[in-house]
């Protein structure tokens, strides 16, 4: 073969051929050991073992009464410890049943802004470092609710949720002219000239678990349209099916008419109960009353 020398196969050229391009390869695959190790440190950030931000807040629910005060506790700490306070973003928000976002409180350093209705009524409980409590006075029945706590430190952040609950009672509501009158915003106005709002799913299965029966279905404050049955039978709830809050699902709000669920809570621990009348030509009336448990404590 022309151009090779005399002891060297075609087989070995290819083979050697074959190990340059290997080692070529495996040269460019190899990083430089400060890349690697910058990779490696941005995993590590990515798996929030350092520079984090860490917010826990309470399990359950925080219960108070309409007119009280009440802490909706949130506490956060980072990684490093030595994260500039003044950096610090605190934002509180308010999460509806249609899982939208209500604007309550931010805080950057000591610059705050409150929102809406919490005007006045709402600051930082700031007792220590990594508090990020939010204090609530003057509770009205509209701020009850899912509360998020989102602290942010630069691009990292966390946040928590705290359930604040009202001591109170449900009552079923529907207008002189008879049941299912109602669209969703006649029952939201009829609630409020009681004193009360629509009240919500959970509201209503807790009032369930208390012992109320109501065969008429009502609106929620959630657009769904529920009712209560404790004792079944076959005019209200069916027989064969098993106690429970029977559910219609979501209606439409101008179209369809139910009766309501309205909600109204103690006005600074005073006892609330509310009483539906039924009379029946004038002169003989049945009265029946629903009252918080706490009453009777």
């Amino acid at each position: 073969m022309t151009g090779l020398p005399p002891t060297m196969s075609l087989a070995k050229v290819l083979l050697m051929v074959a190990l340059v391009i290997l080692k070529s390869t495996l040269s460019l695959t190899s990083l430089p050991a400060e890349i690697e190790r910058g990779w490696r440190r941005a995993v590590h950030v990515l798996e929030d073992d350092t520079g984090a931000v860490i917010v826990q807040t309470a399990p359950g629910k925080v219960v108070t009464h309409r007119g009280g005060s009440i802490t909706l506790p949130c506490r956060y700490r980072h990684q490093p410890e030595t994260t500039d306070p003044s950096r610090v973003r605190i934002k509180w928000t308010k999460v509806t049943d249609a899982l939208q976002f209500v604007d309550v409180f931010v805080a950057l350093g000591r610059k705050q802004r409150v929102f809406g209705s919490y005007r006045h009524r709402v600051s930082l409980e700031q007792e220590g470092p990594g508090d990020a409590s939010l204090v609530i006075h003057n509770v009205t029945l509209a701020d009850y609710g899912r509360y998020e706590c989102e602290v942010t430190n630069d691009m990292e952040d966390d946040t928590g949720f705290v359930n604040l609950d009202l001591e109170g009672v449900v009552f079923p509501y529907y207008p002189r002219m008879g049941r299912y009158k109602l669209n969703y915003q006649q029952a939201e106005d009829a609630c409020k000239q009681q004193d009360a709002i629509l009240a919500s799913h959970s509201q209503l299965h807790k009032a369930w678990l208390e012992g109320l029966d109501w065969c008429n279905a009502g609106w929620l404050e959630d657009g769904s349209v529920q009712y209560p049955i404790s004792h079944p039978r076959d005019e209200c709830g069916r027989k064969d099916i098993p106690a429970g809050v029977r559910n219609y699902g979501y209606r439409h709000k101008e179209d369809e008419r139910y009766d309501a669920f309205c909600f109204t809570s103690n006005l600074n621990g005073v006892c609330v109960c509310v009483c539906v009348c039924v009379c029946v030509c004038v002169c003989v009336c049945v009265c029946v009353c629903v009252c918080p448990l706490t009453c009777y404590k």
